[in-house]
C-alpha cells in the first residue's frame, strides 16, 4: 500500500483531515478512544487531540464523552455517513495509484543499447519495482522517436534526433558516443585509402547514427567501395574482424577494445559523435516505475 508520501500531490494538504476522519471512524466503531488507540498505534491522548480538532474544524461535539467511554453525539451520527464515504473516496483514489504503478512499461531501445545498458539497467530497476512488467520494443531512432511521440511507447532509449525534442518530451543524456573507423589487421593507408581500396561495410542509412556516418563521407568527399549495409555495430565490428571490409562505426557501446584481427584508422577533422538518451513523454514522468527505469539507466551509464 502506497504511503502518504505517495498520493496525488492534490491531496498532501487534507492528509491531516484525513487521519482525523479515520481516528474518527475507529473511535466511533470501538466506543473507546484507548481502543481506537491501540488500533490505530497511537496513545489515548492522541486519539483525543485529533477528535477534538476535528470537533473545532467542524464546529460540533462529535462524541459524548462520560469517564473512559464515549458515544457517538447526534451530530456525530450525522456526519459518519459523510466522513465513512469521503474515507473511502481517498481509498480507492491510493488503489488507483497503485494499480497505476503496477501498470505494464512499453519501453523501446534501439539494438545497441539492449546488448549493453539494458541487461543492468533492468536488474538495478528490478530491485525496486518487482511486479512491474516492462515490454521491451527494439527499433531504429527514427521509429521509437515516432512511437513515444504517438504515444504508442512510454520510454525510449536511442540516439538523440537532429530536429530536436517536441515540447511535450523530455530527453536525458547518457552517453556522449565517438566514431572510429576499423579496418582488418594489417589494413595500411589513410583513411581515404582505406575506403577506396577495402569494402566499406555501412552502417545502415536509414538509421540517425548511419546519417551521422553519410554526412561525414559527404563533407570529407570520401568515396567508398560498397560492400554491403547493416545495422547492427556490433555485427559490423565483428564482419571487419572477419576481414570482409572496413567500417566506420560508434565505438563506446561495442567490444571494441576486445574484438582481435581489427586495426583503427584515425578519422580526420572534427570527432564523430553520437548522443545516446531516453526520450520519455512528461505524463510519463509522473509514474514511480516510469522514474525509477530512467534512474537505472542513468546510473548504468556513468557506470561505463
Amino acid at each position: 500500500m502506497l504511503g502518504f508520501d505517495r498520493v496525488p500531490q492534490f491531496f498532501h494538504p487534507f492528509l491531516p483531515v484525513i487521519r482525523y476522519f479515520k481516528t474518527f471512524l475507529t473511535a466511533a466503531e470501538t466506543s473507546s478512544f484507548s481502543a481506537a488507540g491501540a488500533r490505530l498505534g497511537l496513545t489515548q491522548s492522541a486519539v483525543s487531540t485529533q477528535i477534538r480538532r476535528l470537533e473545532e474544524d467542524l464546529g460540533c461535539t462529535l462524541f459524548d464523552r462520560s469517564g473512559k467511554s464515549v458515544t457517538l453525539s447526534e451530530e456525530g451520527r450525522q456526519r459518519l455517513p459523510e466522513v465513512a464515504r469521503l474515507v473511502s473516496i481517498y481509498e480507492s483514489m491510493k488503489g488507483a495509484r497503485s494499480q497505476q504503478d503496477l501498470a505494464p512499461l512499453d519501453l523501446g531501445a534501439v539494438s545497441t543499447v539492449q546488448s549493453t545498458l539494458l541487461p543492468r539497467a533492468m536488474q538495478r530497476f528490478r530491485m525496486a519495482h518487482p511486479d512491474t512488467h516492462v515490454n521491451i520494443v527494439p527499433g531504429m531512432s527514427t521509429q521509437l522517436l515516432t512511437q513515444v511521440d504517438a504515444r504508442e511507447l512510454d520510454i525510449a532509449v536511442l540516439v538523440k534526433p537532429r530536429l530536436g525534442i517536441p515540447q511535450e518530451l523530455k530527453w536525458v543524456t547518457l552517453i556522449q558516443e565517438p566514431f572510429v573507423a576499423v579496418a582488418p589487421m594489417g589494413t595500411t593507408g589513410d583513411l581515404k585509402t582505406v575506403l577506396e581500396t577495402v569494402p566499406f561495410i555501412r552502417y545502415n542509412r536509414h538509421s540517425t547514427g548511419g546519417q551521422l556516418v553519410d554526412r561525414y563521407l559527404k563533407r570529407h568527399r570520401y568515396w567508398v567501395r560498397e560492400g554491403m549495409e547493416l545495422d547492427e555495430p556490433a555485427v559490423i565490428l565483428q564482419m571487419v574482424a572477419e576481414g570482409l571490409g572496413c567500417a566506420i562505426i560508434p565505438s563506446a557501446l561495442v567490444p571494441l577494445r576486445q574484438t582481435p584481427g581489427i586495426v583503427e584508422i584515425a578519422m580526420p577533422g572534427a570527432p564523430l559523435v553520437r548522443e545516446i538518451g531516453v526520450l520519455v513523454r512528461q505524463s510519463a514522468l509522473k509514474r514511480a516505475p516510469a522514474a525509477a527505469l530512467i534512474d537505472a539507466f542513468v546510473a548504468v551509464s556513468a557506470e561505463r
